[in-house]
């Protein structure tokens, strides 16, 4: 195996880390519908802002999400569509499994 090989099973190993919390699920689950704000998501999962721009923040760094200011408010979206297209891979696995 290649130092390239390595480098990208460690990155796809992060990748899943994070994609590893429910919290971040379900806010990526949210955002796949529109762009929130951090209250608007808070008060749909029923957590505190502040978890849930702990959460963001670290979506925000591994850039799953991103963030636009309209006027003094900050909304947030999905970088882009891959992230949602690997959820729902995982789901529909889960949900044939239970089929068994």
């Amino acid at each position: 195996m290649t130092r390239i090989d390595k480098d990208l099973f460690l990155e796809l190993g992060q990748f899943y880390k994070i994609m590893g919390d429910e919290t971040r699920l379900r806010i990526l689950n949210l955002l796949e519908k529109s762009e929130l704000k951090v209250g608007e998501i808070a008060e749909q999962l029923e957590m505190t802002h502040s978890a849930i721009s702990h959460q963001l923040q670290v979506l925000r760094f591994h850039e799953f999400v991103k963030a636009k200011r309209k006027g003094k408010e900050i909304y947030y979206s999905l970088k882009d569509e891959h992230v949602m297209i690997i959820v729902k891979y995982g789901m529909e696995h889960i949900l044939e499994r239970k089929k068994i």
